[in-house]
């Protein structure tokens, strides 16, 4: 398979990408393929960073880089020409790593986190149309403040809210849960999340639900269960428990889930897939189990294996999908920095040369 790349900005590149249409191999070096498209438009590679999506572009920004600088920067990216354009810097708060970030009503959010010396409760928003931020109540807000990093967050546009929950307040892992109404520019928490407590968790929506997996639990082991939260439930049946992510049941669908367990790893949801028998998808990629990428089929409750993340194996990536398309990057190798951006196509096959 041929690719031609164009250099266009500061080393970003535009990708034009064949499909092959041969079948998704058993191979999982074989099944699905990264392309690299340049590097984060930033001042300084960096992990623990935050990214979120609105429309047709990705956000990126906050994080630290291998000084152990932290940033309140925001970056936007453009996947029609992958390339990158700084956007308002949230000059009234404190640049922070492990935060979270989610999307709703066409406006982002960023809080919590850790700015070097304690965990943080405060949230701000950033308005595109008006490229500013402006803060908004803390988590927890009547309720009291209610600090962490290496927590989970997302948006459901449908319902209107933003939701943020687990992570690590500085002393102990956490499982509440808690909902952001931005209308009224309130918390509410809601159910606590029926698994183990834990931190560095990944979590993702689709179809209106969002599903949490994954994370470091009690005495730094990585948790196996796996539930989603459906907000048009009632509080007592919001919470639904889905197949653990181990070889944890006595059948033999799960025989081969040796290494979906991990902590600090990224995940994000594709449409319209074509290997694997064809359909929506999940993927979980890096963390701490290296480099090993799996997808999980939303109408079967199955995973499978898929080629693993091509470059350097790292921590505290960030994941996301825009217009369809999935991107990973950032993170940390030991103690350096990465910056290179890479998309995900699932359903090609792995070509080294990318």
């Amino acid at each position: 398979m041929k690719r031609f790349h164009i250099l266009i900005l500061q080393a970003s590149l535009i990708i034009i990408a064949f499909s092959s249409c041969k079948p998704s191999a058993v191979n999982p070096t074989q099944d699905g393929n990264w392309v690299y498209v340049g590097d984060f438009g930033g001042k300084a590679a960096r992990t623990e960073a935050v990214a979120f999506v609105i429309g047709n572009y990705a956000y990126v920004g906050f994080g630290v880089d291998n000084q152990s600088t932290r940033y309140n920067d925001l970056y936007r990216f453009d996947p029609s020409g992958t390339f990158w354009y700084q956007v308002a810097t949230c000059t009234g708060c404190t640049p922070r790593s492990s935060a979270v970030a989610f999307a709703v009503s066409g406006k982002g959010y960023v809080g919590t986190g850790y700015d070097g010396y304690q965990a943080l409760s405060d949230f701000w928003q950033y308005d595109p149309a008006a490229n500013s931020w402006k803060q908004v109540s803390s988590l927890g807000d009547i309720n009291g403040p209610q600090p962490r990093y290496d927590a989970v967050a997302f948006g459901i546009d449908k319902y209107g809210y933003g939701y943020v929950g687990t992570g690590n307040d500085g002393v102990n892992l956490l499982n509440d849960f808690w909902q952001y109404d931005p209308t009224a520019d309130t918390w509410t928490q809601k159910p606590t999340y029926p698994g183990y407590k834990r931190a560095q968790a990944v979590s993702f929506v689709y179809n209106d639900k969002g599903y949490l997996v994954t994370g470091v639990g009690t005495g730094g082991t990585t948790v196996n269960d796996f539930f989603s939260f459906d907000p048009s439930k009632p509080d007592t049946s919001a919470w639904t428990m889905l197949r653990h992510i181990t070889n944890y049941s006595p059948d033999s669908y799960d025989d081969g889930y040796t290494n979906i367990v991990r902590s600090n790893a990224v995940g994000f949801v594709m449409l319209g897939t074509k290997s694997d028998g064809g359909g929506d998808r999940a993927y979980i990629t890096t963390g701490s189990a290296g480099s090993s990428t799996w997808a999980y089929n939303f109408a079967t409750d199955l995973w499978n294996q898929k080629t693993p993340y091509e470059r350097a194996a790292r921590n505290g990536a960030v994941g996301f999908t825009v217009q369809n398309r999935g991107f990973v990057g950032l993170g940390t190798t030991g103690s350096t920095t990465l910056a290179n951006i890479d998309e995900w196509f699932p359903d090609e096959t792995y070509n080294q040369q990318d």
